[in-house]
Formats: C-alpha cells, structure tokens, sequence
C-alpha cells in the first residue's frame, strides 16, 4: 500500500509531539520533512534516527516553513498537518490556503487524539495567549498541592531548541541542571521559577518517557503548558487563563479558543491592573464561548526589590522575550512595577546589537524596554552588549531569570518578581483542593 505523504509544520515542541504520538509507527505515512518557524535558529536540524523509529532510519530532515511550497512540489505531499500554536485563526487560514493552492490537504489534529494517559492524577494549566500568566498560577497550583502533603511534579512543554537526542529526556531540579543541559535564556525563564519553589521540571521531545519518568516520583502531575498550547496529557483538571489586557484574543488565536472552550476552570488574570471594561468583555466571551466553566479571577501582584532606589532614574527594562515577540504584548510586568515606581524608561533600540536588532526591527511596537533573547550563546552576548551600551541609571529585570548570574551587568540591577492571589473565595484554591480531595 502507498503510504501517505506528510509534512508536520511546527516551531520546534508540538509537531516533535505529534509525530510521535500519531504518526511515527504508523506504515501507513511517510513524514516527508518538518518545518519550522517562529523560534529562531531552529531550522537546518534532522530529528534523529533514534527518535524518529526504524520508518525513518535516516531521521527527518527539518527545514524553514519558507520552503514548504518546494517540498509539497518535489515530494509530492498528500497532507500538511499545522502543529504549533499562538497564532491568530486568520494566519493559519493564510497557510492552509497556501496548502490548498498547491493540492494538498490541510489538517489539524484533535485534542484527545494528541494526548497521552497518566496513572497519575493530572492538572493542565493553559493559556489563550503567551503571556496571560500561566507561570505564576502554576507556581500558585504546586503550593497548594505541597501544602496538602502532596509531591508536585511539573512537566513543561518542549522547547527543544539544542541538540534534540541529548534533548530526549530533561529533569531540571536545580540551577545546576540548566547549567549542565545548556539551556537557553528561554528555557530558563520557564524552569527556574519553579526550582527556585523546589519543584522538579520534566521536558524535553519524548513526552511518553518524560511522563513515566515524572510519575516515578510525583503524587500529581501538573502540566505546564507552552504559548497558548493544548495539554500533551490527558488533564483531570483542565485550568486555562485568560488575560483582560488583550481582550477578546481569548477567541481569535489558535489553539487558546480550543483551550477555552475545553476548560473546567477559567481564569481571568490580572484583574488588579487592567480595564475593568476588558474583564468584563472577556467574561462576557467565555460565557458565550464556554457557559459551564466555572471562572476566578486572579491579581497579578507585581513585586520591585529595591523599589525605592528607582524614583526618579532612566531605567533598561528587561521583559520575557517570547511574551514580547509572538506573544504579541508591548509591555509586561517590568513596564508596570517601572510606573508605579516613579522611574523613567529608556529606550534600547538606538543601542541594540545585532540579532537583538534584528528583533527590534521584526516587532516595531516594541520600544522602552528590551526582550530578553537568548536562544543562543552569540545572542546572549548580543542581549549583554545591548544592555551595556544603553544610557541608564539601572536595569529593571523583569524575566523569570536571574540575568546577572548570565551575564555581566555594568551598571546596578533590580529584580521583578510577580505571583497571583485570588480575588475571591472560593477561588482557584478551593478548586485545586477540591480536586485532591477527590484524588487522594
């Protein structure tokens, strides 16, 4: 039989995820390429023969999402499956009418069919967009569940942007173990928040052994999910957060509208600090979206060490990169603690460096502070040059990650740390603990 011929389009995470779970031993298709898009540097790789299984014993080439029209042509490709995620329903319809132009079909794959089961009990923490704070409900979950006498383990999406075999498996329990493993500036900002609350971080590409190696040791498994992607474990509790500071995204981008009209709790973040106007329209969306769930809502208390040395200095504010770039947002945390701290903005982009340029020049709307990139070791020296060159009295650190212990920082800095609480009772709490009251 002639086996059907496939290419996945992913950035690096969710497409690795899909070949394994649905296509990798299945005879009956023949992944022809991955491409890949979104995350820089990710390109020109092969997933290696000892992932890919004995279908592919030369591995599978991945090449630019650029190229997609040329390998469709020359490997004459039957289906195009769309495998990542924070992106707006309008874009993947730009592609899959590229796909549909060049006679092949478009598919996205369904939720239950992409994730796997746990012997564990398991809760998802998702998102409608990068951004919404989806780290700091996950930090709020694992200390409700330690403080019940449970071991939390989080499991993190992929973001296997190094060498992808030595990538197979990641368990992350200390800084020294990001140190050990090479990880990224981005990588970092999602574990490190969690081990410096002593909880263990799985991740890496072979979600099936990253999930039986967590359950070794966890009580409950809390997902912690990427962008605004789906659970790649089947969740008992299904947590998805919103974000009133971009109204109404939570049903134009995909695949966060599938999550919210998936979830068993809702919740609106960031009350303390947006319109109250944008919560109320995004309440009014998921009522029509998904009347059953049951939505909290959430403050988002941001925390300045030092706060009083910044009144009245120019100040280099540092945000997450990936909530800055495809995450769509102008400002974050940073902005806001520099505001209400009576200090000054300055903008980087007359002195940014290199790629760091680059990025300035892909996203115009950013301006007055600086995302801080690092998916490689020349980008981090890049990120280093940038922020020393920038005319300012102080850097204003507004990423999960310590920078200072990166790079060396000519001038003094200060740390943001934000962490949610819930507005009301009962509350996001109530519903974790009532989920381990049924889970014992």
């Amino acid at each position: 039989m002639k086996r059907k011929k496939l290419v996945i389009m992913g950035a690096a995470g969710r497409d690795f995820h899909n070949f394994n779970v649905c296509f990798r031993d299945d005879p009956s298709y023949d992944v022809a390429a991955f491409t890949a898009t979104q995350i820089p540097f990710i390109q020109g790789r092969v997933y290696p023969p000892l992932l890919s299984g004995p279908l592919y014993p030369e591995g599978i080439p991945v090449y630019p999402e650029e190229e997609l029209p040329r390998i469709i042509r020359e490997h004459s490709v039957d289906t195009v499956v769309f495998s990542y995620s924070d992106v707006s329903h309008e874009y993947v319809m730009h592609r899959a009418s590229l796909v549909i132009a060049l006679g092949a079909d478009f598919t996205l794959l369904g939720a239950d069919k992409t994730m796997l089961e746990s012997v564990r009990p398991v809760i998802s923490v998702c998102a409608v967009r990068t951004g919404a704070g989806k780290s700091a409900i996950t930090r709020k979950i694992c200390r409700i569940i330690k403080k019940a006498g449970k071991k939390a383990v989080a499991i993190r999406h992929p973001m296997p942007y190094g060498d992808i075999l030595k990538q197979r498996v990641q368990r992350f329990a200390s800084v020294e173990d990001m140190a050990a493993a090479g990880a990224t500036i981005e990588e970092m900002e999602e574990y490190e928040h969690l081990i410096e609350a002593g909880i263990t971080v799985y991740a890496g590409v072979a979600y099936a052994e990253i999930l039986k190696a967590a359950e070794k040791e966890a009580d409950i498994i809390v997902w912690d999910g990427g962008n605004n992607d789906l659970p790649f474990i089947k969740p008992g509790l299904e947590i998805v957060v919103t974000d009133p500071m971009r109204p109404g995204h939570e049903t134009l981008y995909h695949p966060g509208e599938a999550n919210l009209r998936r979830a068993g709790v809702v919740i609106i973040n960031k009350v303390n600090t947006a319109r109250p106007q944008d919560v109320e329209t995004v309440r009014e969306n998921i009522r029509l979206t998904n009347p059953g769930a049951r939505v909290f809502e959430t403050a988002s208390v941001i925390t300045v060490e030092g706060k009083e040395r910044l009144r009245g200095k120019r100040v280099l504010v540092i945000e997450d990169g990936p909530t800055l770039t495809h995450g769509g947002m102008t400002f974050g945390a940073g902005v806001i603690a520099a505001r209400t701290s009576g200090a000054v903005t300055v903008d980087p982009r007359p002195h940014a460096r290199g790629s760091i340029k680059e990025v300035f020049v892909q996203y115009p709307a950013l301006h007055d502070l600086l995302p801080a990139m690092g998916y490689r070791d020349f980008q981090i020296r890049e990120l280093e040059e940038t922020i020393n060159s920038t005319p300012a009295d102080m850097v204003l650190i507004a990423t999960p990650v310590d920078l200072a212990r990166l790079i060396k920082i000519n001038k003094p800095a200060v740390r943001v740390r934000y962490d949610v609480e819930d507005v009301k009772s009962p509350g996001l709490k109530e519903a974790v603990e009532s989920f381990l009251q049924s889970h014992p």
